[in-house]
């Protein structure tokens, strides 16, 4: 170790965490004047909440501003390594608050790890105020927690630190000397730094901790291109997560598929699983893939893509990693179609344009005689009824839309079989008159 470092055990990245809001760097869009999260801190009024964002961007930080700024208590727990005990625990400690009329804030970090039912416990305890509840995730909110107890709290959405930012925090770690590297002078070259930003990929934590291992590694104090090179060289060969390297090796992948190149895609495959990248990561990839570029051109391939994806998981690596590269290869090899996608995007692009349009009266459902009486259901043609099973003729669309053809089949694989069946039935429906 480089005896001219910090002694403490405390890493640079907690010593170096914003004591309140005004030196918080970025979220500008809910902490700038007037915006959501400021209200919140200058109104008095905390609300339980969730903060969505990728690691290292003040989730955390923010949690612990609320705290203080409250002048709650705080208790934290992190939902990879807190089991029952730890849950019971907070629960018990919460209502202590509460009977020496203490206010508290329960912080769950990665609450997307917590099963549903572990989720649902805190939901009569957020209720009855016992604690304001503050869950920090990187996964999507809508997927991944439930959805009563997303109603009982305001999502969040925080983004990922641009290069300024990320160059300002290490700049202000290399300045501030009390609270950082104690009495350390580095001799780090700017555009040295600008290459510590670019790896951070938008995280703060990463940035600092690059900082604190670059500080220990330059033992006469000057920072070259080796020491940062050896400081970066596990990472930087395990996955260049500094520029676009990642987009860059998935976005090879996804191409290498789209344009049958069976090869190709295996070699970047491999590349990003040797990198270090998150099997699955690719696995789901993998799964827009096989709708997004095959389709129903060979509906086998959504198939595999998935039970890939379920192998990695119950697997793990290495053994999970074989059956991705398999799926990988059967979509390089599979029929294309993006008609599926182009569909998809055309459908979603009239809903924008006309809007909530009523659900046309004879396909509504009727279960009840009130609405039998308003006219639910009439008229409606049951397909099993008529001849082949299709009612010619007959509009499911808005009455206020016209018909449109979204799903253009192409010339390949089951959508032949698909384009011809569909020109058929259009060709029934041509011969309808409307007053049939």
């Amino acid at each position: 170790m480089n005896p001219n470092t910090s002694a403490t055990a405390v890493p640079l990245a907690e010593l170096l965490r914003p004591r309140d809001l005004s030196e918080v760097i970025g979220q500008k869009h809910l902490l700038g004047p007037g915006k959501p999260l400021r209200i919140a801190f200058d109104s008095g009024k905390l609300h339980s909440m969730i903060l969505w964002g990728p690691p290292g961007v003040g989730k955390t930080t923010l949690a612990n501003l609320a705290a203080k700024a409250f002048n709650y208590e705080w208790i934290p727990l992190s939902a990879v390594f807190a089991g029952v005990k730890d849950i019971r625990a907070a629960m018990d400690l919460a209502k202590k608050h509460q009977a020496m009329q203490l206010q508290t804030i329960l912080f769950i970090d990665e609450i997307h790890r917590f099963n549903k039912a572990q989720q649902d416990a805190f939901l009569p305890h957020i209720e009855s105020g016992i604690f304001t509840f503050i869950g920090a995730t990187t996964e999507n909110p809508s997927f991944e927690l439930n959805n009563a107890l997303l109603s009982r709290a305001r999502v969040y959405i925080l983004k990922s630190l641009d290069l300024k930012a990320i160059r300002h925090i290490i700049d202000y770690a290399l300045q501030n000397k009390p609270r950082g590297l104690g009495e350390l002078a580095l001799d780090f070259p700017d555009v040295l730094r600008d290459q510590v930003a670019q790896f951070a990929d938008g995280d703060a934590r990463t940035a600092l901790n690059l900082v604190e291992i670059i500080a220990d590694l330059a033992s006469d104090g000057v920072v070259t291109e080796i020491v940062l090179q050896e400081a970066l060289s596990a990472s930087v060969r395990r996955f260049d997560k500094g520029g676009d390297e990642f987009y860059n090796q998935i976005s090879a992948l996804h191409k290498a598929v789209r344009g049958s190149a069976p090869d190709a895609a295996l070699y970047w495959l491999v590349r990003m699983l040797d990198g270090g990248c998150d099997p699955l990561y690719v696995a789901r990839r993998v799964v827009r893939m096989a709708s997004e570029d095959i389709g129903n051109a060979d509906p086998r391939a959504l198939d595999i893509a998935l039970h890939a994806w379920d192998v990695q998981e119950r697997l793990g690596s290495p053994e999970g990693e074989l059956t991705l590269a398999q799926a990988v290869i059967y979509m390089a090899v599979a029929p294309k179609s993006n008609a599926v996608y182009m569909a998809y995007n055309a459908a979603r692009a009239d809903v924008e344009k006309y809007g909530s349009l009523e659900v046309p009266l004879h396909i509504r459902n009727a279960p009840t005689n009130l609405m039998k009486e308003l006219d639910y259901g009439k008229n409606y043609r049951y397909a099993h009824d008529e001849p082949d099973a299709y009612a010619a003729g007959e509009n499911y669309f808005p009455d206020k839309m016209p018909q449109h053809q979204y799903y253009r089949p192409v010339n390949r694989g089951l959508e032949i079989k698909i384009a011809e069946k569909l020109a058929q039935l259009r060709e029934r429906d041509a011969k309808i008159t409307p007053e049939e």
